[in-house]
């Protein structure tokens, strides 16, 4: 039997950049992973760091803007821990919009990205918005983790969960783990109302005459660049949006379509050289928001789920906020939004 403060059900990058917030804490912490530690959803998205995206539902916004502003103290801490940086990719997004009082953009610097019958028939506007590199944050946040004498435990899924008025036991194809809290990382896998939202994905080569070093993002189509790191040179396309379960098939009509979407966006790309495509899988809500809190019916089980397309984005501010949560303090930001027992249908 093990005894840690806390016990982390998933070992995504929300569950990790928890384990190590708590672990800064000095909370004892073990972490258990069905399978591989962030192999799924972490490494399939496509890293924009998308606070001020207009798609996004409006209560999202305090944590959003939290944790864009927590980035740069999260990858330093990473770098710390593994010795490998984390650098940001992009600086900037250009991003269709509806709003009839845009910024002025420069008109060179949409020129050289797009043609000019693209750029007129579009309303666009320029976000500060950071981009990075999931892989490389993956390989450096697990490196990170093992630099520590956090527990992690992957290819050990949950079997059964009991909670007692002071502790909850977990028991698992392993040893139990007997802990203070049980806090629920586990994304797409986590229980209702979380349900999966697939999406397909493709990577191409940019060409060499292309200065592509921010992202473009419209309502049915965004390309993200790789301007540094291994896959430097490549940028990403996505992505579908799918009611498919856990299917993760790929389906080369659905990436032709992405892809056709990207050339007519950004001609440029026309030629570009396919590299690859993959599928993951959105941990969805009804109202698009994450679960974040105290199950009120089981006050030893937090959950940390549902962060649909901003997992990513939101992983320094989650693992904030809960980690506050967990300690007894007043969090940064309001989670009555994201109540676990808000009213949703599934």
């Amino acid at each position: 039997m093990q005894f840690p403060d806390i016990c982390i059900a998933g070992a995504g990058i929300i569950g990790l950049s928890l384990a190590l917030e708590l672990h800064h804490r000095g909370a004892h912490v073990t972490v258990l992973e069905a399978g591989t530690a962030l192999a799924q959803t972490s490494s399939a998205a496509a890293g924009m760091l998308a606070a001020n995206d207009p798609s996004n539902p409006s209560a999202l916004s305090p944590l959003a803007q939290l944790s864009a502003s927590l980035y740069p103290q999260f990858l330093d801490h990473i770098a710390s821990l593994s010795g490998e940086v984390v650098p940001f990719q992009t600086e900037t997004t250009l991003q269709q919009t509806s709003d009839s009082t845009l910024q002025t953009l420069d008109a060179d610097f949409v020129d050289r990205l797009l043609p000019s019958h693209t750029a007129h028939h579009l309303k666009l506007s320029l976000l500060t918005e950071r981009s990075i590199d999931p892989r490389q944050l993956a390989h450096a946040l697990r490196a990170a983790v093992l630099n520590t004498s956090i527990d992690l435990r992957e290819n050990t899924p949950l079997q059964r969960v009991r909670s007692t008025p002071n502790s909850v036991r977990i028991e698992t194809s392993a040893d139990p783990v007997e802990a203070a809290y049980l806090v629920d990382c586990m994304a797409s896998w986590s229980p209702a109302p979380v349900f999966p939202r697939k999406g397909q994905m493709l990577a191409v080569r940019i060409p060499p005459t292309l200065p592509l070093d921010v992202v473009l993002r419209t309502e049915d189509v965004y390309i993200v660049p790789r301007t540094t790191g291994p896959d430097a040179g490549r940028a990403i396309i996505g992505a579908t949006l799918e009611d498919a379960g856990f299917d993760l098939t790929i389906h080369p009509a659905d990436i032709l379509s992405l892809h056709a979407r990207a050339i007519r966006l950004l001609p440029a790309l026309k030629n570009a050289q396919f590299l690859e495509s993959w599928a993951g899988l959105r941990p969805a809500t009804e109202d698009l928001l994450p679960l974040l809190g105290v199950v009120p019916s089981q006050p030893r089980y937090v959950l940390a789920t549902g962060h649909f397309r901003n997992g990513i984005l939101l992983a320094p501010a989650t693992a904030h906020v809960i980690t506050q949560l967990l300690a007894g303090e007043s969090t940064t930001v309001d989670l009555r939004r994201f109540s676990p027992d808000r009213p949703l249908s599934r």
